[in-house]
């Protein structure tokens, strides 16, 4: 009688060994729905990632431009010109011009038309060759009124500043000066006006609200606040002098657009 109870014992205690190893199997395994699960919740996560990354709207960081200013070549502003809206001089030198890192003077070397196609003094080239300086041999003189100039970027840039400079030799006070952007050479599609001191429409382009002021050798710096565009246009009306116009250089900073 012993004997068979001890092997009854033997046996439940096999059945109950063999029930905990099947239990145990599954447990060990990943199942197929929590694998599942997992890779639906990742692809969720790089997605979203993703598109925060299309969406950053941090600003970019902001650096000075990097100007190269030419020699002046007189001190103090003369006080015999009698122009109204002449706006007051600084006083001091222009405070750096910050725009997003990477910023250059896209208009180095680019092509120049002109309403004057046949300048009395100079080439017409010379307003993007990167000479500055205000001494003979290094500005375009072009006939007298209203006339402008255009240059072609050759591609769309955003525009952070326009610097140019028309005369800084002696202390001109230019009139009508209108600064442009456009889409196309004629300026017909998308034409933005950035800076405009005519104060009686006398250019045709619409009266402005900007000031005249005194040429120097820090030109005249244009914020253009990023604006897209392919051609830069400036106009002028003479000059507090004579009826003629003067370019030295135009650059413009700007990035190619994304």
């Amino acid at each position: 009688m012993m004997k068979e109870d001890f092997n009854a014992i033997v046996k439940v205690y096999a059945l109950v060994l063999l029930a905990i190893m099947l239990l145990s199997v599954p447990s060990c395994k990943k199942s197929p729905t929590s694998s599942s699960s997992e890779e639906t919740k990742q692809q969720s996560t790089d997605k979203a990632k993703a598109e925060a990354d299309k969406t950053d709207t941090s600003p970019p960081e902001l650096v000075p431009l990097d100007i190269k200013l030419p020699k002046p070549m007189f001190v103090g502003t003369p006080q015999n010109i009698r122009v109204p809206n002449l706006e007051k001089p600084l006083g001091r030198p222009r405070p750096p011009f910050l725009a997003p890192a990477g910023a250059e003077n896209v208009a180095f070397g680019k092509p120049v038309t002109s309403s004057d196609e046949e300048p009395i003094i100079g080439e017409i080239e010379m307003i993007t060759d990167g000479d500055k300086e205000g001494t003979d041999g290094s500005y375009v003189e072009l006939g007298p009124f209203l006339q402008n100039i255009t240059i072609d970027l050759g591609a769309e840039y955003e525009i952070y500043a326009i610097l140019f400079w028309h005369y800084h030799k002696q202390a001109h006070v230019y009139f009508d000066v209108v600064v442009q952007v456009a889409d196309d050479p004629d300026f017909i599609n998308n034409v933005r006006t950035l800076f405009n001191n005519d104060h009686d429409n006398s250019s045709g382009l619409g009266i402005g609200s900007d000031m005249h002021y005194v040429e120097t050798s820090e030109g005249k710096l244009i914020d253009a606040k990023g604006t897209k565009a392919r051609y830069v246009r400036l106009h002028s009306n003479g000059n507090s002098s004579n009826d003629l116009n003067h370019y030295i250089e135009v650059e413009v900073f700007g990035k190619p657009t994304k």
